[in-house]
């Protein structure tokens, strides 16, 4: 695979191949959201992890709602979330933040809904009551909207997974992150194995809806890792797989292995798509919810 990596070496501040770069041209678009989301003390996982794609999709009127509050009890190396330590410090759910998602929701007037969260380790439930409430307050306030959910792995508790797949959102989607190899380096307080079952749980709990998880490349895992991640994915029932870039989204974070070239991307997703899966949405800026509505409609399609 040597020759489809541009490597990094100890260079610092490498700079980004013109596949791997992204448009900031919408400044207006992007500033009246962020000011209508603090309204209502509102949260997009877009400006906490620093997407790449926020300009484009917050200029498009979409956006991924994080709920459970803005810091997260865990300390994955490519996050850029804030941390907390709850052993230190409390904090509470916001009883309104359901109602409050469900009315930016029907402002925005979104046919698709994407909700995800931090992790909360420190509730009994990993936050998937107020996960469910939210999803039933987008569906009150906007009855035709598709609506998807990304979930934490809820430290492995599939009676909270079930409490969330209950509120009956469209697309369950868990990323899976990275190969298993990395994952004391990149997610050190979650399993792979761990992950898998929540992806399986998920296909067997409700098999009307579709299971989706996403997973970086460039943070020095081999092809043949992928291949085998994408393997076990499938084996999981998983419908849909995403595959992005990983960047650096602060200096505190894991520096960028390799940035992996376009074609590698399509050779990985023709690879996902003779196992079996409905959908491969696989490119340099490619994030687990970008144009999650369109790769949604395109896996239900291959449904039919």
């Amino acid at each position: 695979m040597s020759d489809t990596l541009v490597q990094i070496g100890n260079r610092p501040g490498p700079r980004l191949p013109e596949w791997a770069r992204q448009g900031r041209t919408h400044f207006e678009s992007l500033n009246r959201l962020k000011s209508e989301l603090r309204l209502l003390n509102l949260h997009t996982v877009c400006e906490s992890a620093r997407c790449p794609n926020i300009h484009e999709c917050f200029h498009r009127g979409a956006a991924t709602f994080m709920i459970l509050g803005e810091r997260c009890t865990r300390g994955c190396g490519f996050c850029s979330v804030p941390k907390f330590n709850p052993a230190r410090e409390a904090m509470p759910l916001d009883a309104a933040e359901p109602a409050h998602v469900a009315r930016m929701a029907a402002r925005m007037n979104l046919r698709y809904v994407v909700i995800t969260s931090v992790n909360r380790d420190d509730l009994e439930d990993g936050g998937s009551r107020h996960f469910a409430e939210t999803v039933r307050a987008v569906r009150g306030a906007l009855p035709q909207a598709r609506v998807e959910v990304l979930t934490p792995d809820f430290c492995g508790d599939l009676e909270a997974v079930a409490r969330v797949l209950e509120a009956a959102p469209d697309v369950f989607n868990h990323n899976i992150e990275t190969v298993p190899r990395l994952y004391r380096r990149v997610r050190p307080q979650a399993r792979y194995r761990q992950s898998l079952e929540v992806l399986a749980f998920a296909r067997r709990y409700r098999a009307s809806g579709l299971t989706k998880s996403g997973f970086m490349v460039g943070l020095g895992e081999t092809e043949e890792e992928v291949r085998a991640l994408l393997a076990d994915l499938r084996a999981a029932g998983t419908d849909i797989a995403t595959i992005g870039q990983y960047l650096q989204p602060t200096r505190r974070n894991l520096p960028v292995a390799a940035f992996i070239e376009p074609r590698q991307f399509a050779a990985y997703r023709d690879f996902g798509l003779s196992l079996g899966f409905k959908m491969v949405f696989s490119g340099p800026l490619v994030r687990s919810s970008y144009m999650a509505d369109a790769v949604s409609e395109e896996a239900g399609r291959a449904l039919c």
